[in-house]
């Protein structure tokens, strides 16, 4: 039990260290060449580090810290800890491939080529529950406090990001930036499974007031308890969540820590209809709908 969690925790690390790495990679070799920018912080950095002599990684490492600080102890600390791993090893392979010789200088393979590469590296990185950029981690407490879509929320973001990189380098610039943010945006729905959908999940368990109380706790997310009877196992409850993607890795890791044999379905959420009621919108008397 304890080595196969071990196992699990390392190889989410190596998985990190490995999208971290090639996502910098897309931007040192692609990108940056050609002042095409990546959208957030880094798109940020980018902008400072071609009107300063800064260095790109240790902009990008410097930006995110606010907030980290911010989303420490708003958010899980397994995702702080792991999106601050994933940060710096970025930043530490930013200075590493800027030495490395140029992909292309031609504008349309830049895009192409960067903005699927980067979406691999963004995605893997996602996958194993970090993140990047810390406007990411802003957009999640957005949405639990005011219930704004994440991946719309960081949409606005960038668009504001690219009109000033537009001002500064030309629109040109801006346009092919925007570009990318699309490729590299649909090439992480592919790898991660979805960037700015809502998921709900199912959960079939023996355990349901253990982990609908673990889900109020550390996802702030209330459940509907509803009761089912299996085929051949008998009378079970069932939960029913609604959460955003960057949650779906917390809710495996209470899970596993509490019922592995608990039957779990998560799928995509095209719309939601009505209110969606979250911890800070009840009093503390417990997690129920």
């Amino acid at each position: 039990m304890r080595n196969s969690k071990a196992f699990i925790t390392i190889f989410d690390f190596v998985m990190l260290t490995l999208g971290a790495a090639i996502a910098a990679f897309a931007i040192e070799s692609f990108l940056v060449p050609c002042t095409i920018l990546d959208g957030g912080l880094i798109g940020i950095s980018i902008m400072i580090n071609n009107l300063t002599v800064v260095k790109l990684g240790l902009l990008t490492f410097l930006l995110n810290i606010p907030f980290l600080l911010i989303g420490a102890g708003r958010i899980g600390k397994l995702f702080i800890v792991k999106s601050a791993y994933s940060m710096l090893t970025f930043s530490i392979s930013l200075e590493i491939f800027k030495s490395m010789i140029n992909a292309t200088h031609d504008y349309l393979l830049a895009v192409s080529f960067g903005g699927v590469i980067l979406g691999i590296g963004v995605g893997l990185v996602i996958k194993h529950g970090g993140c990047l950029d810390g406007t990411e981690t802003i957009a999640i407490l957005l949405n639990r406090k005011y219930n704004l879509p994440v991946g719309q929320t960081v949409l606005i973001f960038n668009i504001l990001i690219y009109a000033m990189a537009g001002c500064l380098f030309g629109f040109d610039r801006a346009m092919y930036s925007l570009l990318t943010y699309f490729i590299t945006s649909k090439v992480l729905d592919v790898v991660e499974s979805g960037i700015d959908q809502t998921k709900a999940a199912m959960i079939i368990t023996n355990d349901a007031e253990d982990i609908s109380n673990m889900i109020y706790q550390r996802l702030g997310r209330t459940v509907t308890i509803m009761e089912g009877e299996g085929l051949v196992s008998g009378k079970k409850v069932v939960l029913y969540c609604v959460l955003t993607r960057f949650e779906i890795y917390t809710l495996k890791e209470i899970i596993n820590s509490i019922d592995q044999s608990a039957f779990v379905a998560i799928s995509d959420v095209s719309e939601i209809i009505g209110n969606h009621i979250k911890k800070n919108e009840l009093l503390m008397t417990g997690p129920k709908e």
